[in-house]
């Protein structure tokens, strides 16, 4: 239990059967020093598994972990401190060397990071975990991603308020996991709000887990690079996803709905459906379907029989932008209905795909049906 009042910490680290609680005016304001998150924990750093600083807040294998409240908690990352490192984590020891290590497949025991490799700790991360419960808190500025469930099941992110404007601050990237409900979450993030993953290249693929069973209902948007996001890391695919109710609103969110992946990423991303979201304004595309986000590489990805349907946006720069990619099909069997694109630049746009339906998609007033197969 933490009362109310500011109270300093370093890394915390969850048993199983414990609950963090905290209380209404109290604060956890985490330490800025890299020392305090020492020494290195076995994790993923964008989808890679490796050896690094502790999460600021970390279990490894527990069951029955909650963090409640109507608290906050701080991590204290700045551009002075903790975002600051940013251009050094380019050095080549740093991580392109994490980037080496997946594609020669080295064995996790060797992949050792930490100091001197400038890879800022997750806020929040269980690994392989189960039965999890986030709910009430307020989290705000966080070195790196905010909530990162990874490789766990039975989890409920509710009611969190998630404010971040540094680099890399996606709000919530479920990994490899199954069984996740997010819902009734305010995010004001740096990066993507929420980003469904499942490992980057070689990892992904070797441990073949997806990201699957996800439910978000009822989230409130704001900045961010996109609203409801699938990708980069989804070498181990995702499928079965349900999204509704949502509200999405700000010029500096990129795209509400947000698919990216490469032949470099490849892994399958099917079964998606998604429902009732009100945008009122991003500053991209409404709808985004991108095969080509990274550099390209022998792993063909598939993504298919998608389902949207009831988005109204009041404003976009492109209402349906979809690129696949020459010579391969890896866009196929998206059924888009129900929706209307108004204060939009370009209606449609769609690049290497086939058997795009749409439905009663209304842009700018214009009723737009019909099946779109375009190899361009």
């Amino acid at each position: 239990m933490v009362p109310a009042g500011i109270f300093m910490t370093g890394a915390i680290h969850f048993d199983n059967n414990v609950k963090l609680n905290i209380s209404k005016g109290g604060k956890l304001l985490f330490s800025s020093n890299p020392k305090d998150y020492l020494p290195v924990v076995e994790t993923s750093w964008e989808g890679i598994r490796c050896w690094n600083y502790s999460p600021l807040i970390y279990a490894h294998g527990k069951k029955n972990i909650a963090i409640t409240g109507e608290g906050e908690l701080d991590g204290g990352a700045t551009a002075e401190n903790w975002w600051s490192w940013i251009p050094l984590q380019r050095k080549d020891n740093a991580r392109p060397l994490l980037d080496r290590y997946n594609a020669s497949r080295t064995p996790l025991k060797e992949r050792i990071m930490g100091e001197g490799k400038y890879l800022r700790p997750h806020f929040i991360q269980f690994y392989k975990c189960k039965n999890i419960l986030i709910e009430g808190v307020t989290i705000k500025d966080s070195p790196f991603w905010i909530i990162h469930p990874l490789m766990s099941e039975n989890i409920t992110v509710r009611g969190v308020n998630l404010i971040s404007h540094g680099p890399n601050t996606d709000g919530c990237d479920p990994e490899s996991c199954n069984g996740v409900v997010i819902e009734n979450c305010i995010f004001n993030t740096g990066d993507d709000c929420i980003a469904l993953k499942s490992g980057r290249n070689e990892d992904g693929r070797a441990l073949g887990k997806p990201i699957e069973n996800v439910v978000i209902k009822g989230c409130n948007m704001k900045d961010g690079h996109g609203g409801i996001v699938m990708g980069s890391e989804v070498s181990g695919g995702v499928k079965n996803i349900y999204a509704e109710d949502c509200k999405m609103n700000s010029p500096h969110l990129g795209r509400a709905v947000r698919i990216k992946t490469s032949s470099q990423r490849g892994g399958v991303i099917e079964d998606v459906h998604i429902r009732n979201i009100e945008v009122g304004e991003v500053s991209g595309a409404v709808i985004r379907i991108n095969c080509e986000y990274g550099k390209p590489g022998k792993y063909f990805p598939l993504v298919h029989d998608v389902y949207i349907s009831g988005i109204k946006a009041q404003k976009a720069n492109y209402g349906i932008l979809m690129r696949g990619l020459s010579g391969n099909s890896c866009i196929e069997d998206i059924h888009i209905s129900d929706c209307q694109f108004n204060g939009t630049k370009i209606p449609v746009k769609i690049e290497y795909a086939k058997r795009i339906e749409l439905k009663d998609v209304y842009v700018n007033g214009k009723k737009l049906s019909g099946e779109f197969s375009e190899t361009k």
